[in-house]
């Protein structure tokens, strides 16, 4: 080196035009050198520096990469591949602040400290370098530039928010892939550069960003090296990345140096945050945009002089301390591991047994591990090569084919294509050591030509992924405020500017290809501009619709054909819903308006046809006192109550009260107070929406399939479901309201104590089984006893020893016999049985004390049900079955199923004292009712174990239009 040799430190902010600077100065010489961090940028360089000299003179040398032309005069490299005493002129190494990096800072060092230019040696880089520079560097002299544009934090912004010509920053290629889709959904498209993409895709990739088709880019923090873009913000979506060993957070100087892509030239930038990362440190971000860090005292260092006498002497001397404080001996690097590991394997440490071949397994350690499977397998691939390197001058020619070709294949997803392209350039790296293929010339190409096959395939996977070229056009014709025109179908898709583009369902646009919501805002932004005519004509055309072409859900939707145009909300009264719309806000507040107008006439008179009978009733101003109070309970509930609810008001009500609640069509039935009219099925769909509105439920129950009388029990179904259904549960089924009071008035007649059996019209009502009429009895609170016997067909009539034909005699009827025994223990708020002199003619009289709970269903796929056999007389000893001979041989008798019903409540205590009647002689206490005598026994009638005090004449209600018939049966009794 001439002792008037320059030795600058070119020092300072990003965007102050260091490297352009050196690439000048370089030129300005005869021969010169660049040693720059990445090969993207050394790449950038290269392309620069051929459009001003041209190919012949300028060679580009990387890890993967090596061309170099005959009349070679100035050398473009990575730093780690910058080539050592070749003398040239000028020599240069940008980033130089990378001595402090954990992994290759090591190599930036020694450049620092060894590489010079013969008349001129640069170094580029932060000012956070100066003292370091300046102790270890003699003879320096320094120069600072300043920025030539202002850099600004915006704060912590969402990627939806982000504006065009921005780079969002992630630290791993999975949060790279992640922000690209997101990207593509929200804003048509995103270019993707990592490091480990090779030139070739990479180059593509940043043409598709500045050529405008795309408006973002997502990048690693490999952008932060001098890769010069047409960016105006830098968001990260992260302040951590993994260094290699652990996760850690970025320094403010690493985050200067990313943030500094913002803004080229003398046009300003601004950085921020984005997705989970969080604000920045208002002293953090105040550093960054004054440039302003902590100093660099300590850098990494690895002894140059190494001695290659053994493994072991070159691993000494790899680990050697440093002499000056300001040097820290680097951590263990991938080639000193992969190194100590080759050592250990017997042949190795054989072969490598003098100089030259342990400076031969030196070389073969240096190769990078692109793949990053693991560091054993790692070093078995090095240790093949080397062994064939040391045994016979060269790798194998067919081996080396086959690895290549295992590779060369271009099918695959992103994750193949980018693990194929990490392979090939082990073997691109490979072909480029002079001496270690047969034909040096033919590997360099073969793999040259492999990478850059993937790299075509990469690039195009990634546009496919990450670009949606229709959303990004109709991006920009929006940013540029043209006049779009739309045009939707009598089906409702939508094309703008000819391009389909989605679908109108009802007032709300649905983007194409079933985005997810993101995408759908994304195309929305691009497509409703120019639907909003076609909003107001659609409104016009809905607003004059008729009702039969609006419908609500069952789940309080209202459609419009099959287009949902909004939903039922509670109102102010539970009769009252208001409605909620679904239109986009593109569409203006006009159309808004119309379409809530129309659904709100809808749902009103909806409502008014289906509920008449209740809101006359609520409308009815004749009635007073605890009548009034009645209708009020029964428009709360929608027209139905279980009687046990309101069982003293029932009581309460004289005949006056109930005639005048009669005429409004109101049935006071045994179990629930009902309007039969509102059980039909468009009103009960209708109610089981309002009351679902009413009690804020988030997923209504459905109403029952119509026709049913008996359904399945849900489990899972809220309070009160039932009822609204108009439905009773009574155990695993629940039975409809109606057909249960006409059950009961069937079960009034029957000895509930004594027990009975079911009749073919009870199974017939109900249009069950006998098994399952039995289970719905149990819901009901009886039990059954189910028993065998012995069939007797209907015309095997008994025959006495006389010949004349006898009927068994039917047991005597009980007109005061209940449904339910009246002793049976009353539940909390449960029904007290009126008296039958106190119930209405017209209305049946009360089965006795009925809890409230348990009920029974019967369901669609109920088998068709059979009629029950009916109830034969025993065959009395010395009759003959009419039919039969006397002497007939004896058959084995056919045997059939019954069941006994008794109602199966435990009867309360002192019940003789409080109700007095029969079972007056039971001791005080007991509640065991008396036996009577068995069913069937001659000349005996059924025992009524009733404990109702005697019925009192039952009075005739004059309003009755039946009343003077009644008197003249009465009279005539």
């Amino acid at each position: 080196m001439a002792s008037d040799a320059r030795i600058v430190a070119v020092l300072g902010p990003t965007n102050t035009g260091k490297t352009t600077y050196a690439i000048e100065r370089m030129l300005a010489h005869r021969t010169g050198v660049i040693g720059l961090p990445l090969r993207l940028l050394a790449r950038e360089v290269y392309d620069r520096i051929v459009a001003l000299r041209g190919p012949s003179v300028v060679a580009l040398v990387t890890g993967e990469e090596r061309i170099v032309p005959p009349r070679t005069q100035y050398w473009v490299c990575t730093v780690e591949a910058m080539p050592e005493g070749m003398g040239a002129d000028f020599a240069a190494v940008d980033e130089i602040q990378l001595c402090a990096d954990p992994e290759r800072g090591h190599v930036f060092t020694d450049r620092l400290l060894r590489m010079r230019g013969l008349h001129e040696t640069l170094f580029m880089g932060s000012d956070t370098m100066r003292g370091t520079i300046a102790a270890l560097v003699p003879k320096v002299q320094f120069m600072h530039r300043e920025r030539m544009s202002e850099l600004v934090y915006s704060g912590q912004k969402k990627i939806s928010r982000m504006r065009p010509r921005s780079a969002i920053v992630g630290f791993s290629v999975e949060n790279v892939y992640a922000i690209a889709e997101l990207i593509r959904r929200q804003k048509g498209g995103a270019a993707v550069v990592m490091g480990a993409l090779s030139p070739r895709t990479r180059n593509a990739q940043v043409d598709m960003y500045q050529n405008g088709e795309v408006d973002f880019l997502v990048a690693t923090d490999a952008i932060g090296m001098g890769l010069n873009l047409d960016v105006d913000h830098v968001a990260f979506s992260s302040l951590t990345k993994f260094d290699g060993r652990r996760m850690r957070q970025l320094a403010p100087n690493e985050l200067a140096q990313i943030a500094g892509r913002a803004g080229r030239g003398f046009k300003s930038g601004t950085f921020g945050t984005t997705g989970d990362a969080p604000a920045l440190d208002d002293a953090v971000a105040r550093a960054i945009m004054d440039h302003q860090f902590t100093p660099q005292n300590k850098i990494n260092w690895r002894n140059h002089a190494l001695q290659f006498g053994s493994i072991d002497r070159l691993i000494e001397t790899l680990e050697a301390k440093p002499e000056d404080e300001r040097l820290v001996r680097a951590r263990e690097a991938d080639d000193l591991r992969a190194l100590k590991a080759l050592g250990q394997v017997t042949e190795v440490f054989a072969r490598a047994s003098d100089g030259p071949s342990v400076k031969l397994l030196w070389d073969v350690c240096r190769i990078p591990d692109f793949r990053g499977i693991s560091h054993a397998e790692h070093a078995d691939l090095l240790e093949r090569i080397f062994c064939d390197l040391h045994q016979s001058g060269r790798i194998p020619d067919d081996w080396l084919a086959r690895q290549i070709k295992r590779i060369d294949r271009t099918d695959g997803d992103i994750d193949a294509l980018s693990k194929r392209l990490a392979f090939i350039r082990t073997w691109t790296y490979v072909a480029q050591r002079k001496g270690w293929t047969g034909d040096e010339s033919h590997w360099r190409g073969a793999t040259r030509v492999v990478e850059d096959r993937l790299s075509d395939a990469l690039h195009e996977r990634l546009t496919q992924r990450f670009v949606d070229r229709r959303t990004s056009v109709l991006l920009r014709r929006l940013g540029q405020k043209e006049a779009m025109v739309a045009d939707v179908n009598e089906t409702g898709e939508v094309t703008v500017e000819g391009e389909y583009v989605g679908k109108l369902d009802g007032f709300r646009f649905r983007a194409d290809k079933g985005a997810g919501g993101a995408e759908e805002k994304t195309i929305k932004s691009a497509a409703l501009q120019a639907l909003a005519p076609q909003f107001h004509l659609r409104a016009d055309r809905f607003y004059n619709a008729p009702d039969t072409e609006i419908d609500f859900t069952e789940q309080g939707g209202l459609m419009w054909g099959s287009s949902a145009v909004g939903k039922l909300v509670p109102g102010s009264d539970a009769l009252k819903p208001q409605v909620e719309v679904f239109v986009d806000d593109v569409a203006g507040p006009e159309v808004v308006q119309k379409v809530q107008r129309r659904l709100q006439h809808f749902i009103d008179r909806k409502i008014a046809a289906l509920f008449e009978p209740l809101l006359s009733l609520a409308r009815d101003e004749a009635l007073a006192g605890l009548a009034k109070g009645f209708a009020f309970q029964l428009v709360e509930n929608f027209g139905i109550l279980p009687r046990a609810q309101v069982a003293e008001d029932v009581k309460a009500l004289d005949q006056d009260a109930r005639g005048a609640l009669r005429k409004h069509g109101i049935r006071f039935g045994q179990f629930t107070i009902f309007m039969p009219l509102l059980l039909k099925p468009a009103p009960t769909r209708l109610r089981l929406v309002l009351w679902s509105l009413a009690k804020g439920l988030n997923e209504f129950p459905e109403s029952p399939p119509p026709g049913l009388v008996t359904i399945p029990v849900e489990a899972d179904a809220p309070q009160g479901a039932d009822t609204m259904s108009g439905y009773r549960n009574a155990g695993a089924r629940a039975i409809r309201i109606d057909m249960l009071e006409r059950l009961a008035d069937m079960l009034r007649g029957e000895d509930s104590r004594g027990g009975f059996e079911a009749k073919a019209d009870m199974l017939s009502i109900t249009g069950m089984t006998l098994e399952q009429f039995a289970e719905l009895m149990q819901g009901l609170g009886y039990k059954a006893e189910k028993g065998e016997r012995e069939k007797v067909k209907p015309v095997d009539l008994t025959t006495p020893k006389d010949g004349a034909p006898k009927v068994a005699e039917a047991p005597a009827e009980t007109p005061d016999t209940p449904v339910m025994d009246v002793a049976a223990e009353e539940p909390a708020g449960g029904i007290t049985a009126e008296p039958a002199a106190e119930a209405p003619a017209d209305e049946p009289e009360p089965v006795a004390d009925m809890p409230d709970e348990g009920i029974a269903p019967v369901a669609a796929d109920v088998p068709e049900t059979p009629k029950a056999e009916e109830q034969i007389p025993q065959v009395s000893e010395g009759e003959t079955p009419q039919g039969t001979a006397a002497d007939a041989g004896i058959a084995a008798p056919e045997t059939e199923v019954f069941y006994t019903f008794t109602w199966g409540r435990a009867p309360r205590a002192n019940t003789n004292q409080r109700r007095g009647g029969a079972g007056g002689d039971r001791p005080k206490g007991k509640g065991k009712p008396r036996k009577g005598a068995p069913r069937g026994d001659k000349g005996a009638k059924a025992q009524n174990f009733s404990a109702r005090p005697p019925r009192k004449e039952k009075q005739i209600d004059p309003d009755n239009p039946f009343a003077a018939a009644l008197m003249g049966l009465k009279d005539n009794k």
